[in-house]
């Protein structure tokens, strides 16, 4: 087997179905992206095992899968099938992962010392010591919850939500809405006569001063606002 294709792996009652593919647009494929299926399949074979060349008979195919074409068999172990990712692949979809589980945790949890987050070299750093497995196509908010429940036997996190009453003036109003609606939940809005905007925002306390940061950049220093129960 080229060393430029990996393979996609279906197996049903037990017989071990694959088709080489190319890794990037079978990456993308995996990824949900549109991509069509002749740029995926590498070659228009179905083999039992690739690296042997072991091609499965037409019979075989014609049972598992209705169809007598090596192509349109392709196609169905392309979408049920496993993609057997290369090293390289791998390694970066794990290290995404990772530094998105990272940021979730960042933005969510405090350290309740002093109700701040943590850095996130710290996490990072404690996710280490814990030898945490990611799995790079799960889910990132799901597999933070684990890594949270481990990291928490060697550092002190706490899930934490403040709300936030905020006033816009009338010419950053609308810009500043959306960015009020990308970090938390609108608990109130109210639009005064001017233009100007009232909001209760209710966000991760690990997301606060990231949140007024971005506030003073959109209304150049002019908008307010405080923490309230």
């Amino acid at each position: 087997m080229s060393s430029k294709f990996t393979v996609v792996r279906l197996v049903v009652d037990g017989e071990r179905f694959e088709i080489l593919v190319n890794p990037k647009t079978a990456l993308d494929h995996k990824l949900g992206r549109p991509v069509d299926s002749s740029k995926i399949i590498a070659i228009d074979e179905v083999y039992s095992d690739a690296s042997k060349g072991l091609r499965v008979p037409v019979d075989k195919l014609k049972k598992f899968f209705n169809t007598t074409s090596t192509i349109e068999a392709a196609k169905t172990i392309l979408i049920r099938g496993e993609l057997q990712l290369t090293t390289e692949q791998r390694r970066e979809l794990t290290e995404d992962k990772k530094k998105q589980i990272i940021s979730i945790i960042c933005k969510s949890f405090v350290d309740p010392r002093t109700g701040l987050p943590h850095p996130q070299i710290r996490v990072e750093q404690a996710m280490s010591q814990i030898h945490v497995s990611i799995d790079p196509f799960k889910n990132s908010e799901e597999q933070a919850k684990n890594v949270v429940e481990k990291l928490r036997t060697i550092l002190p996190l706490k899930y934490e939500k403040i709300r936030l009453m905020v006033k816009i003036q009338p010419q950053f109003a609308p810009k500043a809405l959306g960015t009020l609606k990308s970090y938390g939940e609108i608990q109130k809005e109210e639009w005064l006569p001017d233009g100007s905007l009232n909001a209760i925002v209710e966000i991760p306390a690990g997301v606060h001063s990231s949140l007024i940061d971005k506030l003073g950049s959109i209304t150049k220093g002019t908008s307010q606002a405080m923490i309230v129960k």
